[in-house]
């Protein structure tokens, strides 16, 4: 059997996912220079899977083609973030009030750990860990909400816009504000376990996903 088309798949995704991963850890900043010839060393692959990698992230709004320059990391204002976050807290809180009568109490300890461990990233000031958990967190209720066009969306939103939720060169004030994210997660899976569909979709919507601090994103 033919593996190459799913070998070059999963090559591309590869690819997709490590840069992605470096511009929502802040590895990556906006209107940098996507370098290919680097990318194709360090993770040992061709500059086809990479060119269609790069593609793909620029569909999805993490990158833009500039003529003579290449691929960049694509700069989005804040009033375009502000205005992705109020769909984000709709779409999400919708997916959560779904998912309820689907929660499993494997789940909740699911998300109880990952809470545990955003709180570990807190400490350690481990910002590339707080995002990749606390996306785990959301991701746990939103594969229970048995809606896939919902759950598409979402996610199509959340990874081309929602990086760098907070970002600061104040380490002191950028923790501080991810352990209250961190308390939100906390009564997030509170409201769940108790099956209150409309108040964890108003909590999502109306709390989690508000920012308060618009000059941090």
């Amino acid at each position: 059997m033919n593996k190459g088309p799913m070998i070059y798949h999963s090559l591309k995704d590869h690819v997709y996912n490590y840069i992605a991963s470096q511009i929502q850890d802040g590895t990556l900043l906006p209107n940098d220079k996507i370098n290919e010839a680097s990318i194709c060393s360090q993770l040992n692959v061709s500059r086809t899977p990479v060119r269609e990698a790069l593609i793909k992230l620029a569909s999805d709004n993490l990158l833009e083609y500039r003529p003579r320059r290449g691929f960049t990391v694509k700069e989005i204002d804040t009033p375009k973030k502000l205005e992705v976050f109020e769909i984000v807290g709709a779409l999400d809180g919708l997916a959560a009030s779904l998912s309820i009568d689907h929660l499993t109490e494997d789940d909740f300890t699911k998300m109880d750990e990952l809470i545990k461990k955003i709180d570990v990233s807190i400490a350690l000031e481990n910002y590339q860990d707080y995002q990749k958990y606390q996306t785990y967190f959301h991701r746990v209720y939103l594969n229970r909400c048995g809606n896939v066009t919902l759950k598409e969306q979402l996610i199509s939103l959340q990874d081309g816009f929602i990086r760098q939720t907070y970002f600061s060169d104040d380490n002191k004030e950028l923790y501080a504000i991810l352990h209250v994210m961190n308390e939100h997660h906390r009564h997030i899976l509170k409201l769940l376990k108790q099956k209150n569909k409309a108040d964890v979709q108003l909590y999502l919507q109306n709390v989690h996903w508000k920012i308060e601090y618009p000059e941090m994103i």
